[in-house]
């Protein structure tokens, strides 16, 4: 009976009703696309800080990712390598080896870093094949290819089939020079990888550093990469003691912070937004309740409890919060959907950021997240609740006869 009274009530006067709900459900469509946005533009810093150079984790000689030391390094361990690569959350492990030094062309020298992998396990961690704007990839096989950023390249005048030469000094104090070809040019947004990163063939920078087996990280690529940090305890626990896995967290802690701080953000952000809804479905109700003034008495007079006309306004106000979420939601996940394939490129009119240690790139599209659907549903409903809290103390508190001497 009492779902019938307020499924009756709540119709009453459809004009009020339908407003309130189109403001409901306007507000929580409207929050669950901002946040998909929002989890979408957190998603390009994290990916274009982890997979396009660094990896979701690391694993490396102590203290190497603070200090770069050429000469903290390790030979890789065949059963190691076997024994991550058995984990199913891990996707991709790549061996690599850095190197620092100067590139030539022509008449132009310019600094930079060699990156030396092994093509086909580098592509499994990061994806700097997808960003390739000349050239190709790097052969499998590869002897002295490279691939070089964009803006690099044009600091050099170079194009795909050209010369380098490298020069810096090797591990075991002499002068390590070779020539390079180019096969690539990449162009990621992020000025610092496009200004001074080369991927080249990790045989090929063993030989010429003077390091024959020796890598100085071996970065991985994980299926959830915001639990890197979990993992890589974990990983630390059964890693032989010369040897410890770093999160991508621990690498950018700035990056982790503006990321931890998007749930505080957001419920902010969620509570500012169903604050204003809340006064609507406060207004709305406490007009109901005026207009049934004489109603409640007679009900009262026929000896329903303060408690039930209490439950029946709140029940009425709970109704309409679960109206309104479930076409909200369903409005909120098509516009989420639609900018998750579409989205809205911005590079026209913006150029990247960067921001803590990442590249916020010139465009907006949604990422789908059963979090952004959760909180605006739990608000939904307790601003809801809230909302019909004084309409319905107000209600259950009447004297049965003073309200039926109402108009």
């Amino acid at each position: 009976m009492m779902l019938a009274l307020a499924s009756r009530n709540i119709w009453r006067n459809k004009r009020r009703t339908l407003l309130t709900l189109t403001a409901m459900v306007v507000s929580s469509s409207l929050l669950i696309l901002a946040l998909g946005v929002f989890s979408g533009m957190l998603d390009d810093m994290l990916s274009a800080a982890t997979e396009q150079y660094r990896g979701h984790i690391v694993i490396s000689v102590p203290g190497y990712q603070q200090d770069r030391e050429m000469f903290a390094a390790f030979a890789p361990d065949a059963d190691l390598i076997a024994d991550l690569g058995k984990r199913r959350e891990i996707l991709g492990i790549s061996p690599r080896l850095r190197g620092f030094g100067l590139l030539s062309h022509a008449h132009s020298t310019y600094p930079a870093e060699l990156l030396g992998v092994r093509p086909n396990d580098e592509r499994q961690v990061t994806n700097l094949a997808d960003h390739l704007v000349a050239g190709s990839y790097p052969a499998p096989q590869a002897q002295s290819e490279a691939l070089l950023g964009r803006e690099l390249a044009k600091k050099l005048g170079v194009m795909p089939g050209d010369e380098l030469v490298f020069v810096t000094q090797a591990a075991d104090g002499s002068i390590g020079n070779d020539l390079l070809t180019v096969t690539g040019i990449f162009a990621t947004g992020d000025a610092v990888h496009d200004n001074n990163l080369v991927l080249v063939p990790l045989p090929w920078l063993q030989r010429v550093l003077v390091m024959e087996g020796q890598v100085h990280e071996l970065a991985m690529r994980i299926e959830h990469p915001r639990d890197a940090g979990g993992m890589a305890n974990q990983l630390n626990t059964s890693l032989p003691a010369k040897l410890a896995a770093t999160a991508w967290g621990a690498l950018m802690p700035e990056l982790q912070e503006a990321i931890l701080s998007f749930d505080a953000s957001r419920l902010v952000v969620a509570t500012i937004l169903y604050l204003a809804t809340g006064l609507g479905i406060l207004n709305t109700f406490y007009m109901s309740v005026m207009e049934r003034t004489r109603e409640f008495g007679v009900l009262m007079a026929l000896g329903m409890r303060c408690w039930q006309i209490r439950m029946l306004v709140l029940t009425e106000t709970l109704i309409m919060g679960l109206v309104a979420l479930t076409v909200g939601c369903g409005l909120g996940g098509l516009m989420t959907m639609y900018m998750q394939r579409v989205g809205i490129d911005l590079s026209e009119h913006l150029t990247p950021i960067t921001y803590a240690g990442s590249t916020i790139l010139p465009r907006l599209h949604a990422a789908n997240e059963l979090g952004n659907y959760l909180l605006p549903a739990a608000l939904m409903l307790i601003i809801a609740v809230l909302a019909g809290w004084l309409p319905a103390r107000r209600a259950a508190r009447l004297q049965p006869a003073a309200a039926l001497r109402e108009d």
